[in-house]
């Protein structure tokens, strides 16, 4: 099995595998022109090169960061703001009408407790779910395996370290039921 089977199967994979850098590569270099293009037409093509599955309603604001971008999935109307990080090596899945506000992170990428092992380049990744009419305030960061549920809203600044039902609303470090 492959580091990249691996990592899409969430096993222990090996952030240094040969084929897993020429992915990252090429997605740095799309991602580059993507930010530096004036033109949306020509910006939705990169982001289309880099294998992002979006509906054609769906928008990125750049400048925007990911590692892979081929395992990123957004929905009809949806829409990620300026500054978004997505560390998608377990896979980002993103409703319809999703509204991700400015320096959102979600990482999917977590590096292996032991140190030598992480030193060696161990990793795990996980997928994250964002159903629809989600919103994710400002400077959240969603952590790897969490889903957040239909209707449901994540106050800006929150960190989200588990699951948060359908309309709900969250908010804090970590991020907990607001009232």
């Amino acid at each position: 099995m492959t580091s990249l089977e691996k990592m899409k199967a969430g096993l222990p994979y090996n952030l240094f595998d040969p084929q897993l850098h020429e992915i990252r590569k090429k997605a740095e270099r799309l991602v580059f022109q993507f930010n530096h293009e004036p033109d949306a037409t020509i910006r939705r093509d990169y982001l289309l090169q880099l294998g992002i599955k979006m509906h054609p309603s769906a928008h990125i604001q750049q400048p925007f960061r990911t590692c892979y971008g081929c395992h990123i999935e957004i929905g009809e109307h949806s829409f990620v703001n300026w500054d978004a990080v997505i560390l998608d090596h377990g896979g980002v899945r993103i409703g319809n009408q999703v509204m991700i506000g400015p320096k959102v992170q979600i990482y999917t990428v977590a590096h292996d407790l032991d140190a030598d092992a992480r030193a060696a380049g161990e990793e795990t990744a996980a997928e994250v779910v964002i159903e629809d009419k989600a919103w994710i305030g400002g400077g959240a960061i969603i952590l790897p395996g969490v889903t957040i549920g239909a209707e449901a809203i994540v106050g800006a600044g929150a960190v989200v370290t588990k699951d948060v039902a359908a309309g709900t609303r969250v908010g804090g470090n970590p991020a907990r039921v607001l009232g």
